[in-house]
């Protein structure tokens, strides 16, 4: 999600706070958190992917595989 969209949530969050939004307008921020969201799981996902850990009995677990299975859920 680039800073254009970030800056547009930002801005709706405002307004929707000061004089309220337009149905369009609830819309559009539902859609950009909607998007938000889904970027925020798609990072965590490839983090926890790339983290092992070493158990105590010496072997090693993949974080995603441990506690996501490939996917986040909602």
């Amino acid at each position: 999600m680039d800073n254009l969209k970030i800056d547009r949530i930002n801005a709706l969050a405002h307004k929707a706070k000061s004089v309220g939004l337009t149905e369009e307008e609830r819309k559009e921020r539902d859609m950009l958190r909607r998007e938000y969201i889904a970027t925020i799981r798609m990072n965590l996902r490839s983090q926890l992917d790339s983290i092992d850990i070493q158990e105590a009995d010496g072997s090693v677990t993949n974080l995603g595989e441990k506690y996501g299975g490939g996917h986040l859920s909602s």
